[in-house]
């Protein structure tokens, strides 16, 4: 028997068309979206600064590298930033390293954010060690994402697209604490909040007097 035209076309059509059948060699496990390919991603780093054992102390320059240390770790530091001194009975060495744990307090560290601790070394007159663990955006190399842009025959995406975009962004983010999650709330003015309701009960206007060159005026300082 001879199958109609009409069904002949069809089935070369659902043949000949992706839509009617999967691709062959089709990956299972590409993303779901093309800019799911490249996520923002943090690397940890250790910020650390080595200062020489003076029998008088701190130097000028000294004093200058810790309290730079300390505002780099206020800005994005992770943890407590460890004061480390050699191993041994230097006592001008552990005198250098509590010098730098008093200038790290000066400049607004915490004192239980400040531990103190020995390491081995082969001279006991070795610098003492000053570091806290920081964290960096991973910057994608959208130099090594494929780019591929001949003939396909699918409707997936180029292998670099969203690569440019997650590194721009990456570059641009000022503390990579952002990309592990949201930071914590405020707690709320809740006196003011009050202040604010007991006005708009009373009639009264609920919002803060302006000053009166913004209080619809012109100003007339150009005659």
């Amino acid at each position: 028997m001879r199958a109609p035209a009409s069904v002949i076309l069809v089935l070369a059509f659902c043949l000949g068309s992706a839509g009617c059948a999967p691709m062959m060699g089709s990956d299972p496990s590409a993303p779901m979206t093309p800019l799911s390919r490249f996520t923002l991603q943090v690397e940890p780093g250790l910020d650390r600064i080595a200062l020489a054992v003076h029998d008088a102390g701190l130097s000028a320059n000294q004093r200058d590298a810790v309290g730079q240390l300390a505002a780099r770790y206020g800005a994005s530091g992770q943890g407590w930033i460890k004061v480390e001194a050699p191993s041994g009975e230097d006592s001008a060495a552990a005198g250098q390293a509590y010098a730098v744990r008093a200038a790290l307090q000066a400049a607004g560290i915490p004192g239980d954010r400040i531990q103190m601790a020995a390491y081995n070394a082969p001279d006991p007159r070795a610098p003492v060690l000053a570091s806290f663990e920081t964290m960096r955006a991973s910057i994608p190399d959208c130099s090594l994402a494929s780019r591929n842009s001949g003939p396909r025959f699918s409707n997936q995406s180029t292998g670099s697209l969203g690569c440019a975009i997650t590194a721009n962004m990456a570059a641009q983010i000022s503390d990579p604490r952002d990309i592990m999650g949201a930071r914590a709330m405020t707690p709320a003015d809740s006196g003011r909040a009050a202040v604010v309701f007991d006005n708009y009960r009373k009639g009264q206007a609920s919002s803060t007097p302006q000053e009166p060159l913004v209080n619809g005026q012109i100003a007339r300082a150009v005659e």
